[in-house]
């Protein structure tokens, strides 16, 4: 069985969503096990979020073909027209959001659950998430409104893209007597 890291981020949380997101991924026959509301530290959040040039550049990258798509001056809304910088600019509001408030952070275990979790929770731009999702369902936000703002996307939910990160973002959030082996009944009849 695999499993992955889910974390409700603050804007989550302080929308009472929690447990509607929750049951999402219930419903689903995975299982939670592992869970715990916590308000990380600054380093905790700083550690969580990957320091690495490519991943910096890539989220500077982001915002500026979002910039193009629409017409608006990067270097006006961003103050520079370089990926890193601007990358570095959105890591920090990343941190700012996250730090805003409570967290949930849960670890999920099923058939898939990486692929699984990721299908449920929507792509990371809500305006350009499905309804059915859980960011098309409770989230609308947009880079450009973002952006323009000097403020994170609010998308409610972060969810492990591989498997790798999975397991690291598991070690970084639990200790493994927080994680806990457990059956689903209804599992004999699912899989």
């Amino acid at each position: 069985m695999e499993r992955t890291l889910v974390l409700i981020k603050p804007d989550g949380v302080q929308r009472a969503l929690v447990g509607q997101i929750i049951s999402r991924f219930e419903q689903r026959g995975l299982k939670v096990i592992a869970l715990k509301m916590i308000k990380p530290t600054l380093e905790h959040l700083d550690n969580h979020y990957p320091k690495e040039d490519w991943w910096i550049k890539r989220l500077g990258e982001k915002g500026f073909n979002v910039f193009d798509e629409l017409g608006l001056d990067k270097e006006k809304i961003m103050g520079t027209t370089d990926k890193k910088k601007a990358g570095l600019l959105v890591r920090k509001w990343l941190l700012d959001y996250m730090n805003a408030a409570p967290i949930v952070a849960f670890v999920l275990e099923g058939i898939h659950v990486i692929d699984m979790a990721r299908k449920i929770v929507g792509p990371s731009i809500p305006n350009k998430a499905e309804i059915g999702t859980i960011r098309g369902d409770f989230s609308v936000d947009s880079p450009s409104a973002a952006n323009v703002e000097k403020r994170a996307i609010k998308n409610l939910i972060h969810a492990s893209e591989t498997k790798e990160e999975a397991e690291a973002e598991i070690k970084h959030w639990f200790s493994e007597e927080e994680i806990y082996e457990w059956s689903r009944p209804d599992h004999q009849a699912m899989f």
